[in-house]
């Protein structure tokens, strides 16, 4: 299917003219003042694994691959990789950590995931737009601080670091973007 190059997003595939398939690490726009506005889109070829760097005119057609999204729930990691279940037929699917990155962090048991598949294969995954973690450890508030001003480090109960206003203290309950691990707000629970 042809689409223009500004309406590709992060997590589609798309297939080059050298017919390699490559799901799409980030794509941004740009405007310039002057000249052609333009969409650079970095991508990861499925077949090898090697990032590519394609600049595309807003307007110009790009092929994206045709990819089933099916809807699982995450079991559990291990050294093959991660377990998700599809929760209408039982199907089980392990899915490597290559094709996760840096979103695995954010996988939570039981969490619903939509894994893109293509040829039966799982190439990309959509987590939940956000997610709920404890914070565990923290360095106290200092006196002065002012909650716009200042973000401080945090460590999380699945191991990842996130900045965090001020006021929050350990044992707060945060809600985090997952798309970039900023902090959301406080857990409304």
């Amino acid at each position: 299917m042809r689409v223009i190059a500004s309406s590709i997003r992060k997590g589609n595939i798309i297939e080059r003219e050298d017919g390699q398939l490559c799901v799409v690490l980030s794509a941004e726009s740009f405007h310039p003042g002057k000249g052609t506005p333009t969409t650079q889109i970095d991508m990861r070829r499925l077949s090898d694994g090697v990032k590519v760097t394609d600049r595309f005119k807003t307007t110009e057609q790009v092929e994206r691959a045709f990819v089933e999204d099916k809807e699982f729930g995450f079991l559990y990691a291990d050294a093959d990789g991660h377990h998700f279940m599809n929760n209408a037929t039982y199907d089980q699917v392990t899915v490597p950590a290559d094709v996760l990155g840096e979103q695995a962090q954010w996988l939570q048991e039981g969490m619903k995931v939509l894994l893109s598949v293509f040829n039966e294969k799982p190439v990309a995954i959509q987590l939940p737009p956000r997610v709920t973690l404890e914070v565990v450890e923290t360095e106290p508030a200092m006196k002065g601080q002012t909650a716009s001003s200042s973000y401080k480090p945090a460590k999380l109960s699945n191991g990842a670091r996130a900045m965090v206003p001020p006021h929050i203290s350990p044992g707060t309950r945060i809600v985090i973007q997952t798309e970039d691990g900023s902090y959301v707000e406080r857990a409304k629970d």
